[in-house]
């Protein structure tokens, strides 16, 4: 029998980085996927990146993932969101070619020599004692391993919606999954039903361009890895249009036809990225709703609607799209869509995304109940990691929640579990001036570097914009502007104008004041790296937040500390409700930080916990 130190199943954003960071750690991984044509492929929008999701991204590629730099090389358009707001809120975005993203993404994973590629499907797993032994697949080879890294996507037991038909799939043209979640089940995992949808493709040569608003990229183009990328030239534009009343009471009219409102469909979809019908029922005072034109690929006519994600019949999707302007002879390459499948709740996963009940057993991706390519890739890669440095008998990685985006994610999910489709957003990170995109190799890459998954070069890479930035803070605080020099943007910047010189540090202190400012008093005695100007300006002007965001981290991490034994009777515990009781059983937390971030626990029953354990 072939044997494998891991067996990563599923070739989608999860799997590849799950995949990749196994192999990159010495572990030999063969990677299983029913369709080695679309490895890597954008079931939806063909995009990278957004709010918090971009944040994401910059940490895959500073902990040594591929997602930031196979984004940079197959990049149509840049765009940093949330530039009016403050730097903890900006958040990269890409709009991609997704055919040059799938692309890379197999020729990345082909080039490694620790990766084999199979095509089948796997249809059953086998455990001895409590430890993951093999998998079986349909062709009926059974292959042995020390780990198997989940990550299924959509494709467990696969139902597609179009109306009242109902087609069984993983993805449009291909075949739903089937054995996992029956395997798992008979192992005693619970496991439920999500869903998502996806909107129809157009033919982009029958559109009127002229009809819709441009939305053109940043004329500053940014980037994703830390380490040098291709320069993007001749970005492609995105286009925006609006329904109208006219659609509306057109999909009002149809909405029984829909299979999220006659009872077809009864699991829980992503509340922040509703179907157009969706939209038009819950906010039924809006009068439009924004449609996004996204192209697929240079090469291709096919365009992506978002904002137009719909479920309803092929006819009804038609009639109501070419009731909007610039959509009047639209013709379809095929329709939106809904999709269920199986998830399995992620509490029953531990922090490094294994199962607590089956050793060398990982999940990562949407068999989590998340919704996302960024939020997939993270728990593939961190999956990965885990698996190989368990069968390496090294200490486990994990990420807390003031370290990165993706330990927010991670903890939210295995602490708190989710019901719905769990998306990452900046509000649910309670350090978010901390965890910003731009520091996310200062935060992460000396960490991977230790476990040996970030390059030498990355870590160089860092030291050397570190370097440069403190020379330049210091070169500030030592440096004066003159009176005259400094009114000058001052009064541009209508801010009160001084009457001696100030040193470059204080004025830049100023909230009208920018690094761009200071650089054009200062010349070439100020570096001239955007990246070592941009974390310059971030570190003066919010010094204080992030030293009271630090202080504030410190002081919970100390909680984090604090051990639970393990297979604690929180039944025993006399003092804690009933609901606290009940919740930490379920859930199993390992230390006292992660048992307050339970829902239904009180700061009193984690007083009375930490009296019972003798702290």
């Amino acid at each position: 029998m072939t044997e494998y130190d891991v067996i990563v199943v599923g070739a989608g954003h999860a799997g590849n980085e799950a995949a990749h960071a196994a192999a990159s750690l010495g572990s030999k991984v063969l990677l299983v996927t029913m369709n080695l044509q679309t490895i890597g492929q954008m079931s939806c929008n063909p995009a990278m990146g957004g709010i918090a999701k971009g944040q994401i991204v910059r940490e895959i590629d500073a902990l040594g993932g591929m997602s930031g730099l196979i984004t940079d090389k197959t990049m149509l358009q840049f765009r940093m969101l949330n530039r009016k707001k403050g730097p903890a809120m900006w958040s990269p975005r890409a709009q991609s070619d997704r055919w040059r993203f799938a692309e890379e993404w197999r020729l990345a994973l082909e080039r490694h020599p620790n990766v084999d590629l199979l095509q089948d499907m796997v249809i059953d797993l086998k455990q001895k004692s409590g430890k993951i032994h093999s998998v079986v697949t349909s062709l009926g080879v059974e292959i042995s391993c020390k780990a198997i890294v989940l990550t299924s996507g959509t494709f467990l037991n696969g139902i597609i919606h179009i109306g009242e038909k109902q087609i069984g799939g993983g993805r449009a043209g291909e075949a739903s999954a089937r054995g996992v979640t029956e395997a798992l089940n008979e192992w005693g995992f619970s496991s439920g039903r999500m869903k998502t949808g996806t909107p129809p493709r157009i033919d982009g040569r029958s559109l009127d361009y002229s009809k819709f608003e441009e939305q053109k990229g940043d004329t500053v183009i940014g980037q994703f890895s830390f380490l040098k990328k291709p320069e993007l030239k001749n970005q492609m534009s995105c286009h925006i249009s609006y329904t109208n009343p006219e659609v509306h009471d057109l999909l009002r009219g149809a909405f029984e036809l829909s299979p999220l409102f006659n009872g077809q469909i009864e699991s829980a979809g992503p509340r922040y990225c509703p179907s157009v019908e969706d939209k038009v029922f819950r906010f039924a005072d809006k009068s439009r709703h924004q449609i996004f034109i996204e192209p697929e690929s240079r090469h291709s006519i096919e365009m992506y609607i978002n904002g137009f994600s719909t479920s309803l019949p092929q006819e009804i999707q038609q009639k109501a799209l070419r009731l909007i302007p610039g959509f009047e002879n639209a013709k379809f390459f095929r329709p939106g869509y809904a999709i269920e499948y199986d998830y399995f709740p992620p509490t029953q996963l531990s922090h490094t995304l294994e199962t607590k009940s089956i050793s060398g057993l990982f999940m990562a991706g949407q068999i989590n109940g998340t919704t996302g390519y960024e939020e997939a890739a993270c728990q593939g890669m961190m999956a990965g990691i885990n698996a190989s440095l368990e069968i390496q008998g090294k200490e486990k990685f994990v990420l807390s929640r003031d370290e990165a985006y993706i330990g927010v994610l991670i903890d939210d999910l295995v602490t708190r579990g989710t019901e719905e489709p769990y998306r990452m957003f900046t509000s649910r990170a309670e350090y978010r001036i901390l965890l910003r995109q731009d520091n996310a190799d200062e935060r992460l890459t000396p960490r991977s570097f230790e476990i040996g998954l970030a390059s030498e070069e990355r870590v160089r890479l860092l030291e050397q914009k570190s370097s440069l930035v403190n020379e330049t803070l210091e070169m500030l605080k030592k440096t004066n502007i003159s009176m005259e020099e400094a009114n000058l943007f001052l009064s541009e910047s209508k801010e009160t104008l001084i009457s001696e010189p100030q040193r470059a540090h204080k004025l830049l202190q100023r909230p009208k004041v920018g690094i761009n400012n200071i650089a054009s008093v200062l010349g070439d005695s100020i570096s001239k790296d955007t990246d070592v100007l941009e974390q310059t300006e971030i570190k003066v002007k919010y010094s204080g937040y992030i030293e009271r965001e630090r202080e504030n981290a410190l002081k919970l991490s100390k909680l984090e500390g604090v051990t639970i034994p393990k297979d604690f009777d929180f039944h025993k515990v006399q003092g804690m409700s009933t609901e606290a009781r009940i919740k930490l059983s379920q859930i199993q937390p390992t230390t006292i930080g992660q048992a307050r971030r339970v829902s239904g626990v009180s700061p009193n029953d984690i007083s009375v916990l930490l009296i019972f354990i003798g702290r």
